[in-house]
């Protein structure tokens, strides 16, 4: 029997959310999450976007065109590149705990809804201070996605 999760990911801090996803993949739960563009990045709005767009312009001496740094521009990427930070990388169970996440952008009619679930301690009213959602950080990184 499979164990399947939705997660909300409205007004949810990414790296806080991404943290209970990663343990919840390595106990062998299957997670969607929805809403991935509504998901909030704490900090300065300028900062957050300039620090994902650093890494834009790196690139490597064997062949500088070719072969740099690949930067998420995606929601979707944006997200399970921080859940995949949280997984152990050099090991299968943490490969396999990746290939039972699927992030999607708004909510599709397909996904169950009985089990939509949120983290409490990861919601962005704890935020005193500011932040950028995931779908205007890519925005600016280039996604032409999302617009109405």
């Amino acid at each position: 029997m499979k164990r399947v999760v939705v997660i909300d990911a409205t007004n949810q801090i990414v790296g806080r959310m991404a943290s209970h996803i990663a343990k919840m993949l390595l106990e062998g739960w299957e997670v969607n999450v929805i809403n991935a563009e509504k998901a909030v990045l704490s900090g300065e709005p300028t900062r957050v976007v300039k620090g994902y767009q650093i890494l834009l312009n790196v690139k490597t001496h064997t062949n500088p065109y070719r072969n740099k740094i690949k930067r998420p521009r995606t929601p979707i990427a944006i997200i399970k590149d921080a859940v995949k930070g949280m997984l152990p990388k050099h090991n299968t169970r943490g490969r396999e705990a990746l290939k039972r996440l699927k992030v999607y952008i708004g909510e599709p009619e397909y996904v169950p809804k009985e089990n939509l679930m949120r983290f409490p301690d990861a919601d962005a009213l704890r935020l005193s201070g500011k932040y950028i959602t995931v779908g205007e950080v890519a925005r600016r990184m280039g996604w032409k996605g999302g617009e109405a």
